[in-house]
């Protein structure tokens, strides 16, 4: 049984972008391929939550070899997005630091499977924020209504695909 999502996703509006693919280079350096966070939807800093996504496309360079047939999104992805969304929220909050890089991944567990055109809405929550490091709770969502609308929207909860302990180190 999955835990309890770290933030009420109902409550989060899906169409309001606080910081779209360039406010999010703003911040973290990452690049082409290598930008798995495409925005920002949430930032709550008195409870240190925030919610991002990334939008899977069918034209991603991995969509060809993971599962030929039935591209499935690469979990290690999923870590880097989840990576991304932890950096964005540190170092907006603590600008002039420089660059925070990944220090380590501890407790993840891949609940679900992603596909092209679905939206992954990554949720974080700021746990530790030390020195030289800090670490954050991450999840990630999934649901057909914040995909475009495939099929009908249901009144059932978002589907939780990943959750894990992101460590970032300052560089």
């Amino acid at each position: 049984m999955p835990p309890k999502p770290l933030v009420d996703l109902a409550k989060i509006d899906m169409n309001q972008i606080v910081a779209d693919q360039h406010g999010v280079c703003k911040i973290n350096p990452h690049r082409d391929e290598f930008q798995q966070l495409h925005g920002i939807l949430f930032i709550d800093r008195e409870n240190e939550i925030i919610v991002g996504f990334r939008d899977v496309r069918d034209d991603e360079f991995w969509v060809r070899g993971h599962i030929p047939g039935r591209p499935i999104f690469p979990g290690v992805l999923m870590i880097e997005t989840a990576a991304q969304l932890v950096s964005y929220y540190v170092v907006s909050k603590d600008a002039g630091r420089g660059f925070l890089g990944f220090g380590g991944v501890d407790d993840v567990k891949f609940r679900g499977t992603v596909e092209p055109g679905q939206r992954l809405v990554m949720v974080g929550k700021l746990l530790e924020n030390r020195p030289r490091r800090c670490v954050g709770a991450t999840q990630a969502f999934v649901d057909e209504q914040w995909s475009g609308g495939r099929g009908p929207a249901r009144l059932r909860e978002p589907r939780m695909v990943y959750e894990g302990l992101i460590t970032g180190m300052w560089i």
